[in-house]
């Protein structure tokens, strides 16, 4: 029977093998096709080599897959870049002019800006125009000098070197030789092209715009007799520098590295972007099928933005066991771990996607200066903010600040202000007609109808959604031991 049995199996293998490798005309044997189930459908092998078809089909998703991880790497870059092209040729402003935001208006094509203070913001492309001048001024002020990838290359003002005491800045292109500049704080950008910004911090807005004026931007060969530095309003022009979710995204990350060097963390990246036609420093003519896909990409990758910033799933995003408050700003100035194993990719999406800048003074780290973000989508329940409801956020007294605090309202698709007909959805300590209670805390409403009796009431849009940034200026140790605490913000039933 053994040997009846070893026959029979004998003969169904020839059998199975007859039918996989069956004789094509002219005496030579057909490939093993083989179906493989996946996520993506069947994909087909022949003899272990994928068909035409498969081949195909696993490059389009390849190339899907790296371009949206692409625009959540980029997100600061072209951020950088968006923001540049509206000082620029929206509005008008040439290097080295100093542009002055000053209010609603002049904010609403910002990502997530205050709206109490006066903004001042200049770039400086360093492989046309050489070595860049800050000299800064003594006074109330925070900001500094970024890179394109929108980190910090020096702080200026109350965080940075001078102390608040002003001083003047080198700034030197990558690559180039040391400078001796006795009497210069010298520092050295990764990128040709830098972003100066500041904010005017005096609660007098008067004094807070003279101290601003006394900043000068020019070369560093200008340095013997410079010219006068230009100041341009935007004087309530439109233009707007969120992210594009088309084509365009891709268009503004190549000419952004028309003429720039390629960190070697961002190697990689550029690498599986090859294949999609963006190469730094080569012209970007995508064919159809990468315009295709670039296209697509960038439609699901601003939604994975928008998932990351609002729906954040990386460790230590809350501020608050329980609460909903959550950190806006949860990375380093350089944008790695602080054991250095790994980029913080996620933490760095969330906050560009919503916002522009980074300096010492805005990671809310330190006592007594600079800025600290906190943000929530939800209400308290954990409920998505919803413009046609209603809600209550009780303040309260003695909030850990130096100098103010403020909540403004965002457009959570568009991330800029949110616009309604009472004008600024915005409300700070230094409002003048701020209402507080007897024991000094301040009730906040938030709805599309002004609730009886309510004396501070921000509007808020029927359909759409909506979150706010709650910024404590020069925080105090309250702030950070959490002995104060941010309320979440209630429904109001």
């Amino acid at each position: 029977m053994s040997m009846i049995r070893n026959v029979l199996n004998t003969t169904m293998l020839a059998a199975v093998a007859a039918t996989m490798w069956a004789s094509a005309p002219g005496g030579a044997f057909s490939a093993e096709v083989q179906s493989v189930p996946t996520r993506l459908g069947d994909l087909t092998l022949e003899n272990g080599y994928p068909s035409r078809e498969t081949a195909d089909r696993l490059y389009d998703e390849m190339d899907f897959q790296r371009a949206t991880q692409a625009y959540l790497w980029a997100l600061p870059a072209v951020g950088y870049k968006a923001l540049y092209d509206a000082q620029a040729k929206t509005l008008g402003a040439a290097n080295g002019d100093i542009m002055f935001y000053r209010n609603l208006a002049d904010k609403a094509g910002m990502l997530t800006p205050n709206i109490t203070t006066l903004y001042a913001f200049s770039f400086w492309d360093m492989a046309k125009q050489g070595p860049m001048v800050v000299d800064a001024p003594e006074g109330l002020t925070a900001g500094g000098v970024l890179d394109i990838w929108q980190q910090p290359i020096t702080d200026i003002g109350q965080t940075g070197p001078d102390k608040g005491k002003g001083g003047k800045y080198l700034i030197l292109p990558p690559g180039s030789r040391d400078i001796d500049a006795p009497g210069y704080m010298v520092f050295r950008a990764p990128s040709n092209q830098v972003w100066f910004g500041t904010r005017g911090l005096d609660p007098d807005k008067a004094v807070a715009e003279a101290t601003l004026r006394k900043f000068s931007v020019y070369g560093w060969d200008q340095r013997d007799k410079p010219a006068p530095t230009k100041f341009t309003e935007v004087g309530g022009r439109a233009w707007q520098s969120a992210q594009p979710d088309t084509l365009e995204y891709w268009k503004l990350l190549a000419e952004l590295y028309a003429d720039e060097p390629v960190a070697p963390r961002d190697r990689m990246m550029f690498g599986m972007l090859a294949p999609l036609g963006i190469v730094p420093g080569r012209p970007f003519n995508p064919d159809p099928r990468q315009t295709k896909i670039l296209t697509d990409a960038a439609k699901v990758g601003e939604l994975m933005a928008r998932t990351i910033a609002y729906d954040k799933r990386y460790e230590g995003a809350s501020v608050y066991p329980g609460k909903q408050w959550e950190y806006a700003v949860l990375f380093d100035l350089d944008q790695e771990a602080p054991d250095r194993s790994r980029v913080q990719f996620d933490e760095r999406a969330s906050w560009f996607y919503e916002a522009i800048g980074m300096s010492a003074g805005m990671q809310g780290r330190i006592v007594g200066f600079g800025q600290v973000y906190l943000e929530t989508s939800r209400d308290k329940d954990g409920n998505w903010l919803d413009g046609g409801k209603t809600y209550k956020l009780h303040v309260d007294p003695n909030p850990p600040v130096k100098q103010f605090w403020s909540i403004t309202l965002y457009d959570n698709v568009t991330r800029g202000p949110l616009m309604t007909d009472q004008g600024a959805a915005d409300l700070s300590s230094r409002k003048p007609d701020l209402v507080t209670n007897a024991d000094g805390s301040v009730d906040v409403f938030f709805g599309p109808e002004h609730p009886a009796n309510a004396a501070n009431w921000i509007k808020t849009n029927p359909g759409k959604g909506w979150f706010p940034y709650f910024r404590f200026y020069a925080a105090t140790e309250p702030y950070f031991d959490k002995s104060w605490q941010l309320n979440d913000i209630e429904l109001v039933k």
